[in-house]
């Protein structure tokens, strides 16, 4: 494929962006990452969930531009099926759609209580009810997921369902929520992976915060 360029804002903040950039790497894509600074005011309205949608991450490949999360993930799948983005079984594409869809258009409970921040840690963060039911619902769709196809991911391998949840297991982690075994295994095992590692060590070294989002709770 040829070289392609994927437009991010925070890599600290930003949970639409590391899904964007998982979906990329997932597929194989070389590609450059281009960071927008922490004072573009478009960029702060999307991480402050004040913009009316969300033009970043934005993905630049052979003269086409995608810039919704989802979109990139249907589009690698197309340019990059080998990659293994979506299923290869319909029924199991269909319902990994479903669960991609599902996380991209929901839980604006969890959203708005647990911001993605990770350099922060809150230990013993109580998580109010509207959060809470995100919550239930989220690691339900795991547990169920992982049942079904035996794990190690949702659907065996890595897919863009894996992708779209990366950012919750990152809220998992830094607000200390209490997660059955199954569930937490999963978010360890996707913290752990190279790609997340990558990622997690470059927001920790970036140096713009937004104060906003850094509330001592």
């Amino acid at each position: 494929m040829a070289k392609a360029t994927l437009t991010i804002s925070s890599r600290n903040y930003s949970s639409w962006s590391l899904r964007g950039w998982l979906l990329c790497k997932f597929a194989g894509l070389e590609f450059e990452t281009v960071s927008l600074p922490l004072d573009d005011a478009a960029s702060r309205a999307e991480l402050l969930l004040l913009a009316p949608s969300f033009l970043t991450p934005c993905l630049t490949h052979k003269g086409t531009k995608v810039w919704d999360t989802l979109a990139i993930g249907e589009y690698l799948a197309e340019v990059a099926p080998k990659a293994g983005l979506l299923p290869g079984e319909r029924s199991e594409r269909a319902r990994c759609r479903s669960i991609c869809g599902e996380m991209h258009s929901g839980f604006a409970n969890l959203r708005a209580a647990l911001p993605m921040n990770l350099k922060a840690h809150h230990p013993g963060f109580k998580v109010w009810a509207g959060a809470q039911s995100d919550i239930a619902r989220i690691t339900a769709i795991w547990r169920e997921q992982l049942s079904a196809s035996g794990g190690p991911f949702l659907f065996g391998e890595p897919t863009m369902a894996d992708a779209l949840y990366a950012p919750v297991c990152t809220r998992f982690a830094t607000y200390d929520v209490a997660l059955d075994p199954a569930c937490a295994a999963y978010r360890d095992r996707i913290l752990a992976l190279p790609f997340m590692r990558e990622w997690i060590a470059a927001a920790l070294k970036e140096p713009d915060e937004v104060e906003e989002l850094d509330v001592e709770f």
